[in-house]
């Protein structure tokens, strides 16, 4: 489970738009909106360095001191600069201890199958209903010694107490294939490619004759 993070203090702003989006992140600072519970969006700004070492985890719980108030937060969106990576905006939900809140819950594979087999993993998260303070930090499935042909699907992966699964159980997580199998399918796909462009030529070549006629 991920720790909830505390003590960081939130300062109120009333400044908006761009131009005040960069002035507070050239002083260090990262721009953040909290909402939820019926009460109205409220501006303020998160000390940078801090803020940014603890939301590279998924999920985090942020509690955060708004004008010596104490909110708990979770974590919904982090909006980055798709080139520099630097945080531009944060979203925070107001959450309470016990509250039951919907988040996508990465998963992380460990282990090694059989030999001679591949391992193809279809989804990269789980949806899941849990209590705000009780989100795990990732959901750990075994691949170990597992032979071609096993496949994990979303029901079967263990969740923490009291979690509940939103994604489709019959949906398949984890594929177990034998290399040789692997090694058609990525022959299959080349061949597929061939064909399309061979086809493709095929009709810029009677384009032509259909003009001239």
């Amino acid at each position: 489970m991920a720790e909830i993070s505390t003590h960081i203090v939130a300062e109120s702003r009333a400044s908006f738009g761009k131009g005040a989006a960069r002035k507070l992140r050239a002083a260090g600072k990262i721009p953040a909106v909290i909402y939820g519970h019926g009460t109205e969006p409220r501006h303020v700004s998160l000390p940078g360095h801090q803020v940014t070492l603890l939301v590279r985890k998924a999920n985090q719980v942020l509690e955060l001191l708004v004008d010596g108030k104490e909110e708990l937060t979770l974590v919904k969106d982090v909006q980055r600069d798709p080139v520099r990576q630097v945080i531009e905006h944060i979203d925070l939900l107001v959450v309470r201890r016990g509250e039951r809140v919907h988040v996508d819950v990465p998963i992380h594979l460990e282990g090694e199958a059989a030999p001679s087999t591949t391992v193809l993993q279809d989804l990269g998260h789980l949806s899941i209903e849990v209590e705000a303070t009780q989100i795990p930090e990732r959901l750990v499935v075994s691949v170990e010694g597992l032979e071609a042909g096993t496949h994990i699907t979303a029901g079967s992966i263990e969740l923490p107490r009291g979690a509940t699964l939103l994604t489709d159980p019959e949906a398949i997580v984890v594929g177990i294939t034998g290399a040789v199998a692997a090694e058609d399918l990525i022959e299959e796909e080349q061949a597929e490619t061939e064909a399309e462009g061979a086809a493709a030529e095929a009709g810029e070549a009677e384009e032509p004759a259909a003009e001239s006629e």
